[in-house]
């Protein structure tokens, strides 16, 4: 009952219930920020257990050969959750804050040429591949997406682009 008579349940619920008028609101919105921080979950760069997919070396492939693959796009699905989903949405659906990489590969999926969709997917899988290993700055110099290149394999990379690329086609088939 403390808690309603200092006026702010954030208060009371941060362990606050000692500070009134405005430090107490002050300590209130520090410790709604701290949540707001918190809600992008763990941003520390995660490996991906690629464990039963074949190695790929050291030569970085031109093209992704786990698309397709059902062990790769689980592995990428997790490697997806752990390292990606906090900026650009659960299940690769944008939240808002970070490019929809559902769009990344969207034109390649519906193409009638083979040739032209392996084309697609290979340009997609070079983007992909740079802006992951390289990370992105904005037109002021500030970094918008790390660099996961000390982090993530070959074999990691291509396995979240299998998942992306999956989750792509299952997108655009249920539309």
């Amino acid at each position: 009952m403390e808690i309603w008579r200092r006026g702010s349940i954030a208060v009371g619920v941060f362990g606050m219930g000692g500070f009134t008028g405005a430090a107490g609101l002050a300590m209130a919105i520090l410790g709604l920020a701290a949540l707001d921080a918190l809600a992008h979950g763990d941003v520390t760069p995660h490996s991906v257990d690629t464990t039963g997919l074949p190695p790929l070396g050291k030569e970085w492939v031109m093209s992704n050969p786990y698309r397709g693959n059902a062990k790769a796009v689980a592995a990428g699905a997790i490697g997806y959750l752990h390292n990606c989903a906090g900026c650009h949405g659960l299940n690769a659906e944008a939240g808002g804050m970070a490019p929809d990489l559902l769009l990344v590969a969207k034109d390649c999926v519906d193409m009638a040429s083979q040739k032209l969709q392996a084309e697609c997917f290979k340009d997609t899988d070079d983007y992909f591949k740079g802006i992951v290993l390289e990370g992105k700055k904005n037109g002021e110099g500030r970094e918008t997406m790390p660099s996961y290149s000390a982090v993530f394999t070959q074999e990691a990379v291509w396995a979240i682009k299998a998942y992306l690329d999956q989750r792509t086609a299952d997108e655009t088939k249920s539309k």
